[in-house]
């Protein structure tokens, strides 16, 4: 079983962390063309932490994000959001956990092309029937330089604006854990660097806790802590990483 934890600083006694697994599986096919996606995994991501998932294309990285996300069952083991069991919730209830305690941030910006910036970064209160907070609201969206482009809709605003507005989106509802698939892909390097600096931004200030699968060296060295997938399996970590040592490791993996 392999297994790893991520923390920007040693965990208090008894610390709930933001997200855990134990024994992780998810396996897709029958019999003899079973494939194992994730493969038994343990995982601790503490909270106002910023932690990275890297491995080749068919190493589990996105699989492991939905299934500790909520957007995917697992076929067995145990995911938990802030102590949660996601296994004992019903749908209609892990609907209201994703809506409610957790972000999401995905290559595809997934803005409604109808809705203003302010209309899309509201969305998830407003689903949920709840209030904004009028003084989180300013803080994040003055955070992300937005404050001058609410009124404006998703087709007015450029690539790194609107993926802006998506991360504006995930951090309203004061999220327990942010999770990123991607979340650079779309973008071209300087918006990328951009997103970056801001989901870092919300870590060191807004106190958040991220969780990102990415392919891109630089964007893993943002993290606090890298942890590199391959055949479903954790096979190293690292922590404070830099652009250099993360590829120093691939290249160690991949070798």
């Amino acid at each position: 079983m392999s297994s790893a934890t991520a923390a920007a600083e040693p965990p208090e006694p008894g610390a709930t962390a933001a997200a855990e697994t134990t024994g992780l599986v998810k396996s897709y096919g029958d019999g003899d063309a079973t494939v194992r996606a994730v493969d038994g995994i343990d995982l601790r991501v503490e909270r106002g932490s910023f932690f990275a998932v890297m491995g080749p294309s068919g190493s589990g990285k996105s699989t492991l994000l939905h299934c500790i996300a909520g957007l995917d069952r697992p076929t067995s083991g145990q995911v938990r959001i802030g102590g949660t069991d996601l296994a004992e919730l019903k749908d209609e209830a892990l609907t209201r956990l994703r809506r409610d305690r957790v972000g999401f941030v995905f290559q595809a910006f997934n803005l409604i092309p109808t809705l203003t910036a302010r209309e899309n970064v509201l969305l998830p209160l407003k689903l949920g029937r709840r209030d904004p907070d009028p003084a989180w609201f300013e803080t994040v969206t003055e955070s992300l330089g937005l404050t001058d482009r609410l009124g404006h809709r998703p087709a007015e605003l450029s690539g790194g604006q609107q993926q802006r507005v998506a991360v504006a989106r995930a951090l309203v509802t004061r999220p327990e854990i942010v999770f990123g698939d991607e979340p650079t892909g779309n973008l071209d390097r300087a918006s990328g660097t951009e997103l970056l600096k801001l989901l870092r931004r919300s870590v060191d200030g807004l106190g958040q806790t991220i969780v990102m699968v990415t392919h891109d060296p630089a964007a893993a060295a943002t993290a606090d802590h890298i942890l590199f997938l391959a055949d479903g399996r954790i096979v190293d970590t690292l922590a404070a990483p830099t652009v250099e040592r993360v590829l120093t490791r691939i290249r160690e993996l991949e070798g």
